[in-house]
């Protein structure tokens, strides 16, 4: 592709850039060295600091110097046009292993890998309704005809396809699974099989329906209602958005970006009530996030039929788009788009939360107790429940605050969502008159749920930027609890942490009162950070809410930093690096069921592979007499002691750089 503009032009990993007379300066020679030898593509996220040592690796110390800038019109529109390629990754992951010269395996660890069993099908014992010719692996216990705890974690991948013709860049695999006494930690295809193979089942039938998908760009969830949330939302580089799903969630719901919003990052409210995704305005030059608006559906439901009466689902009888759901998506809206400040036009990565405790939603069909599906808000007597006084006026999200980092411009963002969830507070729990506009659901502007357009009042505002010494790689929020903290990595090897002060509030908000109280030293060039999850037991956790995987692309390593009881300071508590590691740039945890398990998933993008370790023990607290029953388990390596074990990978058809996953229910 050839850049439009004046001055010089350059390569840039398969893209051409006008760089307008701006060049890289400074390289240091073990840069220049790998560069040279092709291990590490010249690119603009990888222009190394002027002012570096000799030596040291890019971001090392100072603001690095780069071909890329954001005023230059055509660079801007042709790395925008890039973000689903291997240049885009570059910009926003930044150095690869290489460049810090962390090639080869000497000194790292090989952890032990168990042999896999092969699951056996309904006709011998199983649960499993899979095909016989696939059923899956197991590694750890040993196989009984009971089927005791049942339950599966799905991760959708996102990657770079070696063949966009031929893939599309987002895969459906099972992660890790519990049935019979055993227990599954390899990372697989799914054993519930749709026909489509490693493909991801939504995303293939948006393609076959003609929909344009492209290359993906993103991949989340929501990660405040442990158990659900189990879909993932989709974004590619030509603007589409769409939902993964999952074994027992198959609900179908997409939307386009506007033309000339170009997607960057995507993150999911705690309850999957909005998305917000990172955006360069390819039009006006500037940086935006764009907001749309989720309603989840009981399964099979959908927009035209809402209710099902023989579902177990218990997600709400009804369309309410922007309220608390499942995750399991049948609807969404663009519902506008948030302008960034104007040293913000190229955000790379963001995070969101409300805050709202796990503990605060109205369950889902929990026998004896009011949930949702009891409530439908056609009735004004169930409305009034949510309204301030009313018994379940502290179920639902009243504010939130997310925030955005723009890697080359060293800048990252708070924005605050008081408005957007006021609004919705107040059109679905306010008047009768405001309620009817709710029950018009359409794509117009008019239409429920309103546009920023139709409704500019809703529109989240920015709270306050700060400037960063170094460059923001990866930013994370907190899901719930008494510590109210975004972290921020940087690709010099820290992590900043950041007490959120009055947000997310639904009263007053000072910009003051977010301030970096401390740091951590992770890895060089933190390029993920992702949340701990909980677990059945929590056998080696004190607090969840305390603690966070960092994932150091620069040194091929994930850390685990525990943060203290304030919030304002952390320590690395565990650092797991292995010979398979060769270039990681995300990773995520997984859930539990009623067997407790400490399983992470690590997406290895120059491996090509996405690759679990288990760092814990696996304990079945519903088989008392098991091989891995309560209270010890089954422990970590091949003498039950070690610090990891190695799961097993599946191999991509490309270079993998974002997972999530989810217990399906």
């Amino acid at each position: 592709m050839q850049a439009m503009g004046m001055g010089k032009t350059f390569a840039v990993a398969g893209i051409v850039l006008a760089a307008c007379g701006a060049v890289a300066v400074g390289t240091p020679p073990r840069i220049a060295a790998a560069q040279a030898a092709g291990t590490v593509s010249t690119t603009v996220a990888q222009a190394p600091a002027a002012r570096n040592a000799e030596g040291t690796a890019p971001g090392g110390s100072g603001d690095d110097r780069r071909a890329f800038s954001v005023d230059d019109a055509a660079a801007y529109r042709a790395m925008a046009a890039a973000m689903g390629q291997a240049a885009g990754i570059d910009f926003r992951y930044g150095p690869a292993p290489s460049a810090y010269g962390t090639t080869g395996n000497g000194g790292l660890p090989t952890w032990s890998k168990r042999v896999d069993h092969a699951f056996v099908s309904d006709r011998q014992g199983g649960k499993r309704g899979c095909d016989p010719a696939f059923c899956g692996t197991w590694q750890v216990g040993t196989w009984s005809n009971e089927v005791g705890d049942f339950a599966s974690n799905v991760g959708h991948v996102a990657y770079i396809p070696e063949s966009p013709s031929q893939r599309l860049g987002m895969a459906g695999l099972g992660i890790s699974s519990s049935s019979n006494e055993v227990f599954s930690q390899r990372p697989e295809l799914m054993w519930v099989y749709y026909g489509a193979g490693l493909d991801e089942i939504n995303a293939l039938a948006y393609r076959r329906a003609g929909a344009p998908v492209g290359n993906p760009v993103g991949v989340a969830r929501c990660e405040g209602r442990p158990g659900w949330c189990m879909n993932g939302l989709m974004v590619f580089d030509n603007g589409f958005i769409g939902f993964a799903q999952s074994n027992t969630s198959t609900n179908k719901a997409s939307a386009r970006l506007a033309p000339g919003k170009v997607p960057t990052a995507v993150a999911v409210t705690n309850s999957n009530e909005f998305a917000l995704i990172t955006v360069w305005d390819t039009v006006n030059l500037r940086g935006e996030i764009a907001v749309v608006a989720l309603a989840g559906l009981c399964e099979g439901c959908t927009p035209a039929k809402p209710a099902s009466p023989t579902s177990w689902w218990g997600e709400w009888q009804g369309l309410y788009p922007g309220l608390p759901n499942l995750g399991n998506t049948a609807y969404m809206k663009v519902l506008g788009y948030v302008a960034l400040p104007a040293d913000m036009k190229a955000p790379t990565d963001i995070s969101v939360t409300t805050g709202l405790s796990r503990e605060a939603y109205l369950p889902a069909g929990v026998p004896g107790r009011e949930s949702t599906y009891d409530l439908s808000l056609s009735n004004a007597a169930h409305r009034a429940t949510f309204k301030s006084g009313g018994r379940n006026f502290n179920t639902y999200a009243k504010g939130g605050v997310a925030v955005v980092a723009s890697k080359s411009e060293q800048k990252v963002a708070f924005l605050d969502l008081r408005p957007l969830f006021a609004y919705y507070q107040r059109m679905y729990f306010g008047s009768d008159a405001d309620y009817s506009v709710t029950t018009s659901v359409g794509p117009a502007d008019s239409q429920w749920p309103r546009t920023f357009a139709a409704a500019p009042g809703q529109t989240p505002t920015v709270i306050k930027t700060v400037a960063m010494a170094n460059r923001p790689t990866a930013v994370k929020t907190y899901a719930w609890g008494n510590s109210r903290r975004a972290w921020v990595a940087t690709q010099d090897g820290q992590l900043h942490i950041f007490n959120l002060g009055d947000y997310p509030t639904a009263g007053n908000g000072s910009a003051a009162s977010i301030v970096e109280v401390g740091a951590v030293a992770v890895g060089r060039n933190p390029t993920g950070i992702a949340l701990v999850k909980e677990k059945a037991g929590n056998a080696i956790y004190p607090d969840i809410t305390r603690e966070v995987i960092v994932t150091s692309r620069g040194d091929r390593q994930l850390q685990w930093v525990r943060f203290a009881a304030n919030g304002n300071s952390g320590q690395v508590v565990r650092t797991l690096k292995d010979s398979r590691l060769v270039d990681p740039i995300a990773a995520e945890d997984t859930d539990n069921h009623g067997t407790e398990s400490y399983v992470v998933s690590v997406a290895d993008y120059g491996g090509r592979a996405l690759r679990n370790y288990r760092y814990g023990p696996v304990i079945m607290h519903n088989y008392g007499g098991s091989a891995c029953g309560a209270p010890k388990g089954c422990g970590v390596g091949s003498n039950n002691a070690d610090p990891f074990e190695y799961g097993g990978e599946f191999a991509l058809p490309g270079r993998p750089f974002r997972v999530v996953s989810a217990n399906i229910p």
